[in-house]
């Protein structure tokens, strides 16, 4: 394959990021407080959707897939440590976690040359957790949840907008429950990267690597 011009123009397509460095030292020993700082400068910073992360998954025959959905919940201690989002257990997504149990997670945050990457152990979280979480959503979003089969073929969007109104007039005057095919996951990280963008392309890279209940730091090459 040659190297063509809209191939040198991608090329040459480069931004130097003049961030400040991080060291070991300047981020909590805990990657979950870490992570909690860095988010609450990505909101200050004005980042969009800050809360958006990439989700990555494998199905059972190791073949990858990745999606963005939205960060819904961080807990921060104990053997539930880890980050929070919901989905249709059906969809590809959940099929992918029900089958293997794990899952990756990156966050980016441009506006600030930042990047977080998150891998562990991924499970659903307690159906007390999933209703809580479903009852603050919007009553449009909590009728979507029951219109949707989620990653299915469907054949066309009057059939999609066909089977919300019908659900619509199906709920009218009643509180809208979680569907059962319908929740939370946790990923419960074993490893957790801070990447800050510096000049030359000498980033900084900062590793969190989980051995048991405690966590070792290491400084990794850009």
């Amino acid at each position: 394959m040659s190297f063509d011009e809209r191939s040198e123009e991608l090329a040459r397509l480069r931004k130097e990021y003049e961030a400040t460095g991080i060291e070991p030292h300047d981020l909590d020993a805990d990657p979950l407080a870490a992570f909690d700082a860095w988010f609450a400068q990505a909101q200050e910073a004005g980042c969009t959707e800050p809360n958006a992360m990439v989700l990555s998954t494998v199905d059972s025959d190791g073949s990858p897939s990745a999606r963005n959905v939205l960060l819904k919940g961080l807990d921060r201690s104990g053997e539930t440590a880890g980050f929070l989002f919901y989905t249709n257990y059906e969809s590809g997504k959940g099929s992918d976690i029900d089958a293997t149990g794990l899952a990756a997670l990156t966050f980016s945050w441009l506006q600030l040359h930042r990047q977080v990457r998150v891998s562990g152990r991924c499970r659903r979280v307690d159906e007390s957790v999933s209703d809580a979480y479903f009852a603050l959503r919007p009553r449009g979003s909590q009728l979507g949840a029951w219109a949707s089969d989620q990653s299915r073929p469907v054949a066309d969007r009057q059939t999609m907008e066909q089977r919300f109104a019908d659900l619509e007039a199906q709920w009218d005057g009643k509180e809208v429950t979680r569907p059962p095919h319908w929740g939370g996951y946790r990923v419960e990280p074993q490893r957790v990267e801070f990447w800050q963008g510096r000049l030359n392309r000498m980033h900084d890279r900062i590793l969190y690597v989980r051995s048991d209940q405690d966590w070792t730091r290491t400084r990794l090459n850009p």
